[in-house]
């Protein structure tokens, strides 16, 4: 076996009345076993002139990565010295391996920007949650088409997906939203029962407790609970196969992931979320009952007479119709943060907290404004 020649590169100049032509030429095999003596030469090598460079690789007879990336080194930094570095006669294997070196190549870590002032700070923030909420308004516009084009043909709507995410946000949301609620009917009927005491009011606990758990606190109460539980999930979920590529896998196959993905989470939640909240409503009322009974000697008969007089229909679905909102809130952002992340795990987790955090932020906004269309219209 006849062993490859060592690596060597040769430097010749020429020059002209007002330019300087300096050239080099390499010969043998640059590869890991070729070019280690050649490597610490390199670094202390003085290139003569100021002018263009051109390197003859003709006469390179094997080049692996390691003698690619010593070659592409070298260009970078004659680069960084002003010079025009040029490369010829490459064979095309070996200028292929040398033109990937250069694309993979791992840049060096920025300095530290020193950090904007307070009003450029403020107009960065402004500006980036500008984008994002036009980003979001375009994927919720995509999901509306796309429920739109499933309801004119029923058929492309993924039925099995959708009983799944029944049963994971809602069944399965059974024991802590009703749990929650029945501590909430509590809560608010002992904090009501002494200052209705003082009046001699004790029926009334079940005009306080029935209007605040129906009308208000058991919607809000359970989106919450939902965009924390199923919310975080679906950006978990969407935000991991983001990262796996798996996302692009589908679209490589033909297959849409805010059909797969997306709508299947949507519908689910619009029918469980308000089913949620009347499983909610009663907990919540049973847990004032039991705390009127005990603190005030107010009988369940008597506390569901009351509240039979306080309620009215239109309390009821004052409360329950908003949840149908509350639940486009809750899967769109929930979905559209899983497709926000990007390369690792981290982001994921990042993504999950910003999922919940607007969530919630936008569905009690959304049910201040509701409370202020219901005033308008004095319901």
């Amino acid at each position: 076996m006849t062993a490859l020649p060592i690596a060597e590169l040769t430097i010749a100049t020429e020059g002209a009345a007002d330019t300087t032509f300096v050239g080099a030429r390499c010969t043998g095999a640059w590869t890991v076993h070729g070019i280690a003596r050649l490597e610490e030469r390199l670094d202390t090598l003085s290139w003569p002139g100021e002018g263009r460079l051109t390197i003859d690789g003709s006469a390179i007879s094997a080049l692996d990565t390691s003698g690619a990336w010593l070659l592409h080194r070298t260009m970078r930094a004659l680069g960084k010295q002003g010079r025009d570095v040029r490369i010829t006669g490459l064979r095309p294997q070996f200028d292929s391996l040398l033109q990937l070196i250069a694309s993979r190549e791992v840049l060096p870590e920025a300095q530290v920007a020193v950090a904007p002032g307070f009003v450029a700070g403020i107009g960065r923030q402004a500006w980036s949650d500008v984008v994002g909420a036009a980003g979001f308004f375009a994927f919720f516009g995509e999901a509306v088409t796309i429920l739109l084009r499933s309801i004119v043909q029923p058929r492309r709507i993924r039925w099995r997906a959708i009983l799944h995410n029944i049963q994971s946000a809602g069944f399965d949301a059974l024991p802590i939203t009703g749990l929650l609620s029945f501590l909430m009917g509590v809560v608010i009927a002992y904090q009501g029962a002494d200052q209705l005491q003082r009046f001699g009011a004790n029926i009334f606990i079940a005009d306080l407790v029935g209007l605040a758990m129906l009308r208000e606190l058991s919607p809000l109460l359970t989106a919450i609970i939902v965009a924390g539980r199923s919310g975080s999930a679906y950006t978990a979920q969407i935000g991991t196969m983001k990262v796996t590529e798996e996302i692009d896998a589908l679209r490589t196959i033909g297959v849409g992931p805010q059909e797969l993905l997306v709508l299947p989470k949507m519908l689910a939640l619009i029918v469980v979320l308000p089913l949620l909240t009347v499983y909610t409503d009663i907990t919540g009322v049973l847990g004032g009952m039991v705390m009127a009974q005990n603190r005030l000697d107010v009988g369940f008969d008597a506390f569901l007479h009351r509240l039979d007089e306080a309620i009215v229909l239109s309390t009821f679905l004052t409360g329950v119709g908003k949840t149908p909102v509350f639940a486009m809130i809750i899967a769109l952002v929930g979905c559209y943060r899983g497709f926000q992340a990007t390369g690792s795990a981290d982001s994921v987790g990042r993504q999950t907290t910003v999922s919940v955090v607007h969530s919630i932020f936008l569905v009690i906004v959304t049910d201040a404004v509701f409370s202020i269309v219901f005033l308008w219209f004095d319901l």
